[in-house]
């Protein structure tokens, strides 16, 4: 299982860096967990959005899905091959707890909107994927990524405040994918985790990679990690970036 990072930003794009989207793949097959604001321009450096197999949407906090109507409009207007093909119907998951947004997520010919819900156990392609619902203002879900032929695991917590449950669903896990948006100091915030809890989770979890993301724009980025290593030093602690390249 290969994890491209296309963004990570928490809340707005900076730098000609945007927000949260990952891609992950397996053989040929290609996801895309969140399309954040300037996610489709960093996926076409590693991969045609035409040929995206499916979509996963976390949550419909803008900084997660901003760029899922300018995919719809490449995958309707782009054409495969130089000729008349259009790309398959692109599959984007999504809870149902919002309808309205929801429903943004079919457009004939063109995407499906398929729901999943915090018991589901969904296959999609080579992955098995499960859920746990988050702390933050809007439902949001995190994810476990399966990779069925070799059993290797992805959690991305998504947008949370801390919840013990976390460790428990990332048990064992060989990447923690965590929403770092606070220092040290702001525990038990009710939207975002800090170092100290994600790096908490990764350490009584026993997951040996801890990637930080949904990272604050004006900050010191290697302070966060580095309160991150104090509070778990025996789990690697990566910073996410733009174009990093991680296999599990």
């Amino acid at each position: 299982m290969k994890l491209t990072i296309l963004g990570y930003w928490g809340g707005y794009p900076t730098r000609n860096e945007g927000t949260s989207s990952y891609l992950l793949e397996s053989g040929d097959y290609h996801l895309l967990v969140d399309a954040g604001s300037a996610s489709l321009i960093a996926l076409e450096k590693h991969l045609d959005p035409l040929e995206l197999d499916a979509l996963l949407l976390t949550h419909y906090h803008a900084d997660h899905i901003a760029d899922v109507g300018v995919l719809q409009y490449t995958r309707q207007l782009k054409r495969l091959d130089n000729n008349e093909r259009r790309a398959s119907v692109l599959p984007i998951y999504g809870h149902q707890e919002d309808i309205e947004n929801f429903s943004r997520l079919t457009m004939d010919r063109i995407t499906k909107g398929v729901g999943y819900s915090k018991d589901d156990v969904l296959t999609v392609g080579p992955f098995e994927i499960t859920f746990m619902k988050t702390l933050h203002p809007v439902p949001c879900y995190a994810i476990r990524v399966k990779e069925i032929n070799t059993g290797r695991v992805l959690v991305f917590t998504a947008d949370s405040g801390y919840l013990p449950q976390f460790i428990p669903f990332s048990q064992d896990a060989d990447v923690l994918l965590a929403d770092t948006n606070f220092f040290k100091g702001m525990e038990n915030h009710r939207v975002h985790m800090t170092s100290i809890e994600v790096a908490r989770i990764a350490k009584e979890a026993k997951i040996p990679k801890l990637i930080l993301t949904h990272l604050p724009q004006e900050a010191d980025l290697d302070l966060l990690k580095a309160q991150a290593i104090n509070e778990s030093p025996k789990t690697e602690v990566i910073l996410a970036k733009k174009d990093l390249i991680i296999h599990i």
